[in-house]
């Protein structure tokens, strides 16, 4: 009899990680429903690999998996130069700045990296596209303890449990999964589903 982890399709991409964090509702839809378009970062970000590729033909493009972690992805930079591999992860951060939830992005992909390697990958580094700078981030055991924790809660996921709305009302506005999601009717109609998030007590007459 196969065991869970000779199932590619219950391994965790890494990048979903980022998507989970950043809205657990919106992943839902995404995974599930695959009625999201591509968000324009996302299109947008991958012209700038495709760029950078073909200008200094850096970007060694590698595909780890580890049954134990439960997760697997595509790592599109490790940079050598200090004789220790080490992940880049690269966002279009218009901000300036970057978040919680790529920190846990990077963290899943030094531990797939440390995992296929059999040695510590603890430092990662996190380049914007914005600002041409890039920012190393020390991989600690609270991101590690979070990285795992998504993975059982992404793992542990049905279709037949929506996510709760979501506790940030200003990541919703140009959601490109709002059209699904509908948290502003959803708040309106079925107010019990949006009790402790921040879109409790939204009214009829506020717009969604």
């Amino acid at each position: 009899m196969p065991t869970r982890s000779s199932f590619k399709d219950e391994l965790v991409y890494v990048s979903a990680l980022n998507e989970y964090v950043y809205c657990p509702r919106r992943y839902y839809y995404q995974r599930y429903y695959d009625e999201i378009g591509e968000p324009y970062e996302l299109v947008d970000g991958r012209l700038k690999h495709d760029t950078s590729s073909r200008r200094g033909g850096w970007i060694k493009e590698r595909y780890f998996r580890s049954d134990e972690l439960g997760l697997h992805g595509k790592i599109d930079l490790i940079e050598t130069d200090s004789g220790t591999l080490t992940p880049v992860e690269r966002k279009r951060a218009e901000s300036g700045s970057y978040y919680a939830s790529d920190e846990l992005q990077l963290a899943g992909y030094c531990m797939l990296l440390e995992a296929v390697l059999e040695e510590p990958v603890s430092v990662g580094y996190i380049y914007l596209y914005s600002t041409d700078t890039r920012h190393a981030v020390r991989i600690t055991p609270k991101h590690r303890d979070a990285v795992r924790n998504i993975i059982d809660q992404i793992q542990t996921m049905s279709i037949n449990n929506v996510p709760s709305l979501i506790d940030n009302r200003s990541k919703c506005d140009a959601c490109s999964a709002r059209t699904y999601c509908m948290p502003g009717e959803t708040a309106v109609l079925a107010p019990n589903e949006a009790v402790g998030t921040d879109w409790e007590g939204v009214s009829p007459e506020e717009p969604p």
